[in-house]
């Protein structure tokens, strides 16, 4: 097709990011010697204030430590518990979920739980058996939810999590695109047994410079701290310098908001009326996630008829199979491609 695919199916940015960002790593002068794998002392300052400033909370200045974006963090961190706590083998995470959960859980060879999900998108814990919480090194939480946009109840997971002696690991890359309400975070509910994780990949259009932290319960963090570091998780220091100016802008962030809030409407709004299904808006995030009967057939279908690439739901896990995932992450003129290819004027 004239103009060529519009790829909606992975959640990768393509807008661009801060200028002051794309200066700090060509010119900050830290390509020369090895990164501290906990991260600078600048960046662990500038991630420690914008939790203060995005959820008003106060975490110390020990309790936070760099990653190499998130992906790796959520994959790797399985094996390094398992190593502090042999007599644990469960990883519990959402049903429908990003895969890397339980792809984590299987490079350690551990075993992968799925927790069951509410018609509300929140994970249903009462239906965790007593053997899967005694043996479980870590619950896994994703609010806003990748794929659903769902948020899930954070206060009810850590009181979970307090209950039954498991620590819980909240991924929030996407709280700073939280629609229904302010973003939040599972760290204003307790920062003992609780450990998040952020990403600059999302909110700051940054996914390929690699940079994240983690932060929140002192022993688990200071483990992770120590670990990490003999096995060479150092983000580049010029990427550390990019980090910086990215947590320290909030004005970019309320840019892109605007961008994937527009792009969300619109898509809703077009593939609704070209396919007759409910397309609904999500909570947060910037995927819409709908029950299209059959998730392959519809992909299959927008493929031909629109060249769109979209995610049929069962990549998220078995509970999907019906639905589909749409990430709205091209540029404007390629979701109007999208629409004139659909017949629906915009």
């Amino acid at each position: 097709m004239d103009g060529g695919l519009v790829d909606l199916s992975i959640g990768t940015p393509c807008d661009p990011p801060l200028p002051a960002v794309v200066a700090a790593l060509s010119t900050s002068n830290a390509e020369r010697g090895y990164p501290a794998s906990i991260g600078s002392d600048a960046l662990r300052r500038a991630a420690l204030d914008w939790m203060k400033r995005r959820f008003d909370v106060e975490v110390p200045a020990a309790d936070v430590a760099a990653c190499i974006g998130t992906k790796e963090f959520v994959a790797t961190t399985p094996h390094w518990l398992r190593l502090r706590m042999p007599d644990k083998d469960t990883v519990l995470y959402p049903a429908v979920a990003y895969p890397t959960y339980e792809m984590g859980a299987i490079l350690a060879n551990c075993r992968a739980v799925a927790v069951p999900m509410r018609s509300d998108g929140t994970m249903d814990l009462g239906a965790i058996s007593s053997d899967d919480a005694s043996r479980a090194l870590m619950l896994w939480v994703n609010s806003p939810s990748n794929p659903t946009g769902h948020l899930d109840d954070l206060g009810a997971a850590v009181a979970w999590g307090l209950k039954h002696s498991v620590p819980v690991f909240s991924d929030e890359c996407y709280a700073e695109f939280t629609w229904s309400t302010t973003p939040q975070s599972a760290l204003q509910h307790s920062l003992d047994g609780v450990v998040v994780v952020h990403s600059l990949s999302k909110r700051s259009n940054l996914a390929g410079v690699r940079v994240g932290f983690y932060a929140g319960d002192h022993s688990i963090v200071g483990y992770l701290k120590e670990v990490r570091k003999h096995v060479g998780m150092m983000v580049p220091g010029p990427a550390q310098a990019a980090g910086v100016a990215a947590l320290n802008d909030d004005a970019h962030v309320v840019e892109q908001r605007d961008r994937y809030l527009r792009r969300l409407e619109t898509v809703s709004a077009v593939v609704g009326k070209w396919s007759g299904l409910a397309v609904p808006m999500p909570d947060g995030g910037f995927y819409l996630w709908f029950d299209a009967h059959d998730g392959w057939a519809f992909a299959d279908r927008l493929a031909r008829e629109a060249g769109t690439l979209v995610s049929p739901g069962d990549f998220y896990g078995a509970g999907g199979a019906n639905n589909v995932r749409i990430a709205v992450v091209q540029p404007d003129e390629k979701i109007a491609l999208m629409a004139k290819r659909l017949g629906i004027t915009l």
